[in-house]
């Protein structure tokens, strides 16, 4: 649907012509696709326009515009269409005030965000999770710790769910501050209490590194290590592979480096880690040099550090480049898997060379180098041209 928005309104109308009329679920797919393709005027006409041709669109599409509005930074439109809802015969959800309630609180209007959530009170509209992790990410981000704590605790005493993405935000900000003493005290609160750390928990700790506490860092990822009763060579990689994940790349590094001081030995997979977020993050030359620098240090990369690399300069359109570590990963003596291949099919069919694709792919399954599934499900999936001989 998206990113064929034209295609699909003219099979909607061949549809509505035809006296098969769209569902809600419909309605709502193509507003949102307009405003992700052309902006949230173009989604609001595209809904004038259904309800002209007889569509009757739930609250769930105007959700999408409230949505689309807020993104766009008109947060007093978004007012507006909300404030006009029921008119349009929709009372708003808890959805629609989290929606506004999100970028009145980016905005700082802090005032206008709790008089939304007493109407949501006086309108026996019961706030949710995400209503709560709205506010504490918000207050978190401004520098209003206590005040993000105080909801933390109303939020555990009204009987919510209360998970990592709760205390996150708040451990982002008091790592951003360089307040070790209240971050260790949070992720013992949150280990006593039996939550599940998640990524975005190591990677409000890399924060720490931004203000020069790689040691800081490493010591209460060590901590957490043993608290939870980790293989800590695991829990390490696990970490270094989720911090990579996040976008925090460089963090990885610095605190990868303590934890081989400290004896931990980088595998294959950790190697691989790192070099997809370096690609991830742009980091195309510094990921090239990783590999002089492991052969430096005696390490051989294993075929899935040539893929990682290959995978990278593919999605960074330098397929030529990608072909190059394919030639120097043979001429080492690395032989490419089925994996190798296929990043390369797929590289050419995103780049829209659907003939090079399959000729290719052709190529590749008369000399046996990948499997009859793998062939079908490329065919499929990119509906390039059929087998031949």
């Amino acid at each position: 649907m998206y990113g064929k928005l034209n295609q699909s309104m003219q099979i909607l109308d061949r549809l509505i012509k035809k006296g098969l009329v769209p569902n809600v679920v419909t309605y709502s797919i193509l507003i949102e696709a307009a405003y992700k393709e052309r902006g949230v005027d173009e989604a609001m006409k595209l809904l004038d326009d259904i309800i002209a041709k007889g569509g009757k669109p739930n609250l769930v599409s105007y959700n999408v515009l409230l949505t689309g509005l807020c993104k766009e930074g008109r947060t007093e439109d978004a007012i507006k269409l909300f404030k006009e809802l029921p008119e349009k015969g929709f009372k708003p959800c808890v959805v629609s005030h989290n929606i506004l309630l999100r970028s009145l609180c980016y905005e700082g209007r802090w005032d206008e965000a709790y008089e939304l959530m007493a109407g949501m009170d006086r309108d026996g509209q019961a706030p949710s999770v995400v209503t709560y992790n709205v506010l504490i990410t918000s207050l978190s981000i401004d520098g209003r710790i206590e005040q993000a704590f105080k909801v933390l605790d109303e939020m555990t005493k009204s009987g919510f769910k209360v998970s990592a993405n709760s205390y996150n935000p708040i451990i982002a900000r008091l790592c951003k501050e360089g307040r070790v003493d209240l971050v260790v005290q949070c992720l013992d609160q949150m280990i006593n209490r039996r939550f599940h750390l998640n990524g975005g928990t190591y990677n409000a700790i890399a924060l720490l590194c931004e203000r020069g506490m790689v040691k800081e860092a490493f010591l209460i990822l060590e901590r957490l290590g043993k608290k939870q009763n980790y293989p800590i060579s695991d829990f390490y990689k696990n970490v270094i592979t989720l911090l990579c994940r996040k976008g925090s790349t460089y963090p990885a590094f610095q605190i990868l480096y303590e934890m081989t001081v400290h004896g931990f030995t980088p595998d294959s997979y950790t190697y691989s880690s790192l070099i997809r977020g370096m690609c991830r993050e742009g980091m195309l030359d510094e990921a090239l040099q990783i590999f002089g620098i492991l052969e430096e240090h005696g390490y051989v990369p294993h075929v899935d550090n040539y893929n990682a690399l290959i995978l990278g300069l593919c999605k960074s359109q330098r397929i030529d480049m990608s072909i190059e570590i394919f030639q120097m990963m043979v001429n080492k003596g690395c032989m490419p898997n089925e994996m190798t291949y296929n990043i390369f099919v797929e590289a050419l069919a995103f780049e829209e060379e659907m003939e090079l694709a399959a000729t290719l792919l052709n190529e590749l399954y008369l000399k046996g180098v990948l499997s009859q599934s793998t062939v079908e499900r490329l065919f499929m999936q990119y509906a390039l041209k059929q087998l031949t001989g």
